[in-house]
């Protein structure tokens, strides 16, 4: 599977966040988080930094989101029981997703006192 071409690496990845969009519905809603706080960019047209800050922090929780998809079914599939240290570490990838979140909320809140 290494040395790929360029466009069939791009086909795994879109096929993963294709598998996220279908089967997470926490990976849909901040999807939908994102493209709002696009339509807010483009109304209220600030300045770049601020566009620059919060994409990041779209793409930041949208890819933790998929990081922790990915991490679930991994667990899921090696221990499909339940085990503690995989209950740690599903919780720890949730932990991650909801830090970005409330970060991300942190500098939307910024954004809307500043401009």
């Amino acid at each position: 599977m290494k040395n790929q071409s360029f466009h069939r690496r791009l086909g795994f990845a879109m096929q993963g966040v294709r598998c996220a969009w279908r089967g997470e519905k926490s990976f849909r809603q901040q999807a939908v988080v994102a493209l709002g706080i696009v339509f807010i960019l483009l109304w209220r047209q600030p300045e770049m930094v601020w566009w620059a800050l919060l994409l990041m922090n779209c793409g930041l929780v949208l890819a933790a989101e998929l990081f922790n998809t990915a991490l679930e079914h991994a667990l899921d599939h090696l221990s499909p029981e339940h085990h503690p240290a995989v209950q740690v570490a599903k919780d720890c990838g949730a932990g991650a997703v909801l830090l970005l979140s409330l970060t991300g909320a942190g500098v939307f809140i910024a954004f809307l006192v500043s401009t």
